[in-house]
């Protein structure tokens, strides 16, 4: 069924089916040496309506309640595809009168453009039909994931006011010429605030998404020697909108899990946001060695959970490239927003 599926050969066994069936019951209404030729070309150009308004004009147009562009184009399509069919027919029956408009104007509508409105209307309902439930699905399902998402927060909460409470106490007890230490933990416990109240919302400021990964880079650079080279790079265009929280992080977070470890080469991590037309690009590239021993594949769980995440929360507003060769891994997110 997944290959069926995979190769649209549901929709192949279609229109074969259709083309049999249009044959058998029209084609002693043709020359038999073509009558062949006849059915294919009317199921052909039946089948190019169909998909061009259904993958076309009713995504760019419909969709997007541009109404009167997706009524002209329909119209304009249905009326230029019956004009090229009656040109093909008078070359295939060698009768130019098949597409002389002479004293049959009226009939080449009614046999033409007509039935070419009701198949191709009816190839669009069951579009929108399809397409309905595949989204009252992903809604049901959102539903439930979010529901599940706030029972694990809710099973796994520690009280944040004890949390915060210790905090507060241990950057009393480091000294204060210990600075690193104190803005460690100062930033350990901005991650944790950002966390705990600022993503319960569905929408988070770029601004602040920006500031919790510089935190984390921060604290993961913290980890490494000067043989690890990080860099975050930040477009000027990239403020006053909003994202999902915590979406990115686990992009930053993979790469740094993954980093390689040469002695003799670069390691490092290359993070970059940048906005454009309406999209913001987020890219993360780290160096990466095959030789090297981990305990989980490259793009394991936390890049399957966010892969989901964005099917939920962005549906087809959002393009995920992932990029693999022996030396480096590297994404790139572009989200509308």
């Amino acid at each position: 069924m997944r290959i069926i599926r995979r190769y649209y050969l549901h929709h192949v066994l279609f229109w074969l089916l259709l083309l049999v069936g249009w044959h058998y019951f029209r084609f002693q209404d043709y020359p038999p040496k073509n009558a062949l030729w006849i059915s294919l070309l009317k199921v052909a150009d039946l089948a190019m309506l169909v998909y061009s308004t259904n993958y076309l004009l009713i995504p760019y147009f419909l969709y997007k309640k541009k109404y009167w562009l997706f009524g002209m184009f329909f119209l304009i399509m249905i009326v230029t595809s019956s004009v090229f069919k009656l040109y093909l027919l008078s070359h295939l029956l060698n009768n130019p009168g098949v597409f002389s408009i002479a004293g049959g104007l009226k009939a080449r509508v009614y046999d033409n453009v007509l039935p070419h409105i009701l198949l191709v209307s009816t190839g669009a309902a069951f579009k929108l039909l399809l397409d309905q439930e595949r989204s009252q699905q992903m809604m049901a399902e959102l539903v439930r994931e979010k529901a599940n998402a706030e029972l694990d927060f809710l099973k796994s909460q520690i009280n944040p006011h004890f949390v915060f409470n210790s905090l507060n106490a241990v950057y009393f007890l480091i000294t204060k010429e210990n600075t690193e230490a104190r803005k460690t933990l100062l930033e350990f416990s901005d991650l944790l605030r950002y966390q705990l109240y600022d993503c319960n919302a569905p929408a988070i400021e770029i601004e602040k998404e920006i500031n919790f990964l510089k935190n984390y880079i921060r604290l993961q650079e913290l980890r490494k020697d000067e043989s690890y080279k990080v860099s975050f790079l930040i477009g000027e265009d990239v403020k006053g909108f909003a994202i999902a929280p915590l979406l990115l992080v686990p992009f930053v977070e993979n790469a740094f899990k993954h980093i390689s470890h040469h002695t003799d080469k670069s390691n490092f991590v290359d993070v970059a946001i940048n906005y454009s037309a309406g999209k913001m690009i987020f890219s993360v590239r780290n160096a990466r060695d095959l030789n090297q021993r981990v305990t989980e594949p490259i793009g394991g769980i936390g890049l399957q959970n966010v892969k989901r995440r964005l099917q939920l929360l962005y549906n087809k507003k959002y393009d995920l490239l992932i990029k693999e060769t022996d030396s480096v891994f590297a994404i790139e997110l572009t989200l509308e927003v």
